[in-house]
């Protein structure tokens, strides 16, 4: 499999190197970095200033070549009726995207000394694996470890693994 990394506005580069590094892991993976594209105007909702998500995984999917495409923004999203979202990947589908908006929050939860910079690189990990997962035909496991465990706050993705459960690893194999 190939996945193709699509930046969307001004992505650090820790941000690229551990979305890279999470998919590489998890699925063995080549990983290919686009460069940075311009952020979609017509994505942009005034009423709820934020952007809508299908519109970053269509430009991810327009613009990317591999198997899977992932757009990486820092912009927040949402999808339809949620405040927000992490992320959103259609169901066997070859787009996705992650937020990195919400996962830069300063604490973990006091589950460890880590950095601040350890923990989010560790969300942004969890959450491109994640999404590409849902694009490889997995849904929500109930292993509240499993990184497709859905996880609608960052406490929760501090929770999870990085790595997929036995089950959902037999899936995708």
């Amino acid at each position: 499999m190939h996945v193709d990394i699509v930046p969307v506005g001004e992505v650090p580069a820790l941000v690229k190197r551990e979305a890279s590094a999470g998919l590489r892991a998890v699925y063995g993976c080549d990983v290919t970095l686009h460069d940075a594209l311009d952020i979609p105007d017509d994505a942009f909702d005034s009423s709820r200033n934020q952007y809508r998500a299908e519109d970053f995984i269509e430009l991810a999917s327009r613009v990317g070549s591999g198997d899977k495409n992932i757009a990486i923004t820092a912009q927040d999203l949402y999808y339809r009726r949620r405040n927000y979202v992490f992320g959103l990947a259609y169901l066997s589908g070859n787009g996705s995207v992650i937020s990195t908006y919400r996962l830069q929050t300063s604490s973990d939860g006091g589950f460890s000394n880590r950095s601040s910079e350890d923990v989010f690189a560790d969300r942004v990990r969890k959450e491109v694996v994640h999404e590409i997962g849902h694009t490889l035909g997995l849904e929500h496991c109930d292993n509240s470890r499993c990184v497709m465990n859905f996880s609608p706050t960052v406490r929760e993705v501090d929770l999870k693994e990085q790595n997929l459960c036995g089950t959902c690893n037999r899936q995708v194999l």
